[in-house]
């Protein structure tokens, strides 16, 4: 996992239609980086809905919300179509980027272990540090408390 304060690491994927985003792209503006499961399955598409949901108040703030997961683009184009995302859905499909902000994890269900991804959001300063991590987010009510810490910078 990546400090508060320690520099977010780079990375360039491609988003639900095969455009590639870059940590770098978004320089000088705040980053909502939030690491989800799986496209369409219910915690994520709540979760996922309730940023778009509160898209507008983050453009307001000048935030740019970044959602990942290791489905690929195909994945992400029908789970952003089916519910109206308008924002990047990243494809980490080696996960190799959720290694880096330590979000690749073992996890054990009904006594089985295997790696997934530990539903975990960022907010990375415009100077690309880390601001503020949430680690086992619960969905409800997350993205109202990241647009808090959005609108507290």
């Amino acid at each position: 996992m990546i400090d508060p304060g320690k520099k977010a690491p780079a990375f360039s994927l491609p988003d639900q239609e095969g455009k590639q985003h870059s940590l770098a792209d978004y320089a000088g503006r705040p980053v909502v980086l939030y690491f989800y499961p799986k496209d369409d399955t219910p915690g994520c598409t709540r979760e996922s809905c309730a940023f778009q949901d509160n898209l507008p108040k983050f453009k307001n703030s000048k935030a740019a919300v970044l959602g990942m997961s290791v489905l690929n683009s195909a994945s992400k184009a029908k789970f952003a179509g089916k519910y109206g995302l308008k924002f990047p859905l990243l494809a980490d499909e080696d996960h190799a980027v959720m290694e880096k902000y330590g979000v690749w994890q073992e996890k054990s269900m009904y006594g089985k272990k295997y790696m997934g991804v530990a539903r975990t959001t960022y907010l990375i300063g415009p100077d690309g540090k880390v601001l503020k991590r949430w680690d086992g987010v619960k969905v409800d009510g997350h993205a109202e408390e990241v647009l808090a810490a959005v609108q507290d910078i």
